[in-house]
């Protein structure tokens, strides 16, 4: 029996301990209807502002988020951050989930840090990962979202938070990378990070911010802007909290922040369902007692004769 979920209210009221239980219940309980219905009040409560991260390792980002929980809670906002690590494939477990990455105050009841995988998904959002912040922007003022930038993750956190922060790490060569891959569409603020690495730094800003003239996707009025900082010492920490509350604000006008989130509730249902029925069909596959059951190679490396082959065969089983 599933027990029933507490009001978002008590929720807000709980504390740390409250709020990890029911996470923690996001997977236990996935697919009951006790759990869908909580999920969908707390979708049509958000509050928060959702901030997401994203760049390669060894960027700084945690650095970052440090300095912008100091910021918010500065000015009494109840701040929650939500790190995606990449998953290990034993455990299924976050392989960097380490909160001491961190320096948060554990007596703080209004910063609360969760690390979780990205299970099936190279760097991206699981399934899990979009009902935490759904969960956490209804009883939040601030949601960080910290992902990995590994190829995924950079679309799917477009999809999950209200702006995007793309890190650029000076020297790294990034810039060329994402002219080449297409990133500079995703980001709707860009920061390059250690600006105490002076001309590098400057050239790192200089290389996005010509990368980012040569993209024409963008179609909302929004001129990304490009904030060199060091959140080590806090340099220009106040010019990136300035653009970002810019970019809420222009979310503000013509109703732009809604239209956004229904749609990234649309691509969190097509998602699922498109997620869901992939595993149905390689449990098919893979079952040894299934409709595909005795088409396994002797050697067990490989299913069919032909992917062809395995297509048709899925194709016909499931319609």
């Amino acid at each position: 029996m599933v027990r029933e979920f507490p009001s978002l209210d008590d929720l807000r009221a709980g504390g740390k301990r409250v709020l990890s239980r029911v996470l923690s219940r996001l997977e236990t309980d996935w697919g009951t209807p006790e759990l869908a219905v909580f999920l969908d009040h707390a979708a049509v409560s958000a509050s928060a502002h959702v901030l997401g991260l994203t760049g390669p390792p060894g960027v700084g980002k945690s650095t970052l988020i440090d300095a912008l929980i100091r910021a918010f809670r500065q000015r009494g906002e109840r701040v929650c951050v939500l790190a995606i690590d990449p998953s290990s494939r034993f455990t299924g477990g976050a392989l960097l989930g380490d909160r001491t990455r961190f320096q948060t105050d554990p007596d703080d009841m209004d910063v609360f840090v969760r690390s979780m995988a990205a299970r099936d998904r190279l760097g991206g959002l699981s399934d899990h990962a979009m009902a935490a912040i759904a969960v956490l922007r209804a009883v939040c003022d601030r949601v960080i979202v910290e992902s990995v930038g590994i190829g995924q993750s950079e679309s799917d956190l477009a999809q999950a938070a209200d702006t995007v922060v793309l890190c650029i790490q000076p020297g790294s060569g990034d810039s060329l990378q994402f002219m080449k891959a297409g990133v500079m569409e995703l980001p709707d603020v860009v920061a390059v990070t250690k600006s105490d690495m002076g001309p590098v730094a400057r050239r790192a800003a200089a290389d996005v911010a010509g990368a980012l003239s040569l993209f024409r996707g963008r179609d909302d009025g929004w001129k990304v802007p490009v904030c060199e900082l060091s959140a080590k010492d806090g340099h220009n920490i106040d010019a990136l909290l300035e653009n970002l509350q810019r970019h809420a604000d222009f979310l503000l006008e013509d109703d732009r922040l809604s239209t956004q989130r229904l749609s990234q509730q649309d691509h969190w249902f097509q998602d699922m369902v498109r997620v869901a029925y992939g595993q149905v069909g390689l449990s098919l596959v893979l079952s040894s007692e299934g409709p595909f059951a005795g088409r396994l190679k002797p050697d067990n490396r490989r299913p069919f004769t032909t992917f062809h082959e395995a297509s048709n065969l899925l194709s016909s089983r499931l319609g």
